[in-house]
C-alpha cells in the first residue's frame, strides 16, 4: 500500500473540488486548475476531504497513487496560497529588466535573451537582479524556474549565472599551470 497515496487531502474553506468523466477540477481564491485522473485511479471527494485509490494492484497503479495524490494535494495548495521561486542573477554588469508581462535577460551575451511568461505564470524582479516567478501551479513555476536558470547556469570559477535563491555553487580554485 502506498504510504502518501492513502492519506486523505482536507479541503480548506473557500476550495471547491469536482470530478467529472475523470477530469478533477480544483477552484479556489487564486483561481481554477484541472488535472486528467488515470484510468487506473479513483477519486472519491467527501465533504472536507479528497481520498484517491487504485483499482487494482499492477505496478503502473501502484505508481500512480502516490504521484496523482500528490498532484492533487499541490494542485490545492496552489490554488490558496500559490507557489513562487527566486532566481538571483550573479556577475559584473548582469541584470534583468520587465518588458510588460515578459522578462528581458542581460546576461553577457551580444543580445538581450527574452523570456516570455506562460500562461498562470507572473514574473517580478526587484534590483534588476532578483527575479520572482509566481503561480498557482507548482509544475509550471518550477518548469519557468528552470527554463530561466538554464539560460545562464552558475559557473563553478567566478560563480557568475542565475541561480536559485538558496542554491550552493561549490567553487573551484583555477588551475595554475606553471612555466618551468
Amino acid at each position: 500500500m502506498s504510504r502518501i497515496g492513502i492519506k486523505p487531502i482536507t479541503i480548506p474553506e473557500g476550495v471547491n473540488v469536482s470530478v467529472d468523466n475523470n477530469i478533477l477540477t480544483v477552484k479556489g481564491p487564486k483561481g481554477e486548475l484541472t488535472f486528467p485522473v488515470h484510468d487506473m485511479i479513483t477519486v472519491s471527494v467527501n465533504d472536507k476531504s479528497i481520498e484517491v485509490a487504485r483499482k487494482n494492484d499492477q505496478e503502473l497503479s501502484k505508481a500512480m497513487h502516490g504521484t496523482t495524490r500528490s498532484i492533487i494535494k499541490n494542485m490545492v495548495e496552489g490554488v490558496v496560497n500559490g507557489y513562487q521561486k527566486v532566481l538571483l542573477i550573479q556577475g559584473i554588469g548582469y541584470r534583468a529588466s520587465l518588458n510588460g508581462k515578459d522578462i528581458s535577460l542581460s546576461i553577457g551575451y551580444t543580445h538581450p535573451v527574452e523570456i516570455i511568461a506562460p500562461e498562470g505564470i507572473t514574473f517580478s524582479v526587484e534590483d534588476s537582479v532578483k527575479i520572482t516567478i509566481s503561480g498557482i501551479d507548482k509544475q509550471l513555476v518550477g518548469e519557468t524556474a528552470a527554463k530561466i536558470r538554464a539560460v545562464r547556469k552558475p559557473e563553478p570559477y567566478k560563480g557568475k549565472g542565475i541561480r536559485y535563491e538558496n542554491e550552493y555553487v561549490r567553487r573551484k580554485t583555477p588551475r595554475v599551470i606553471s612555466s618551468e
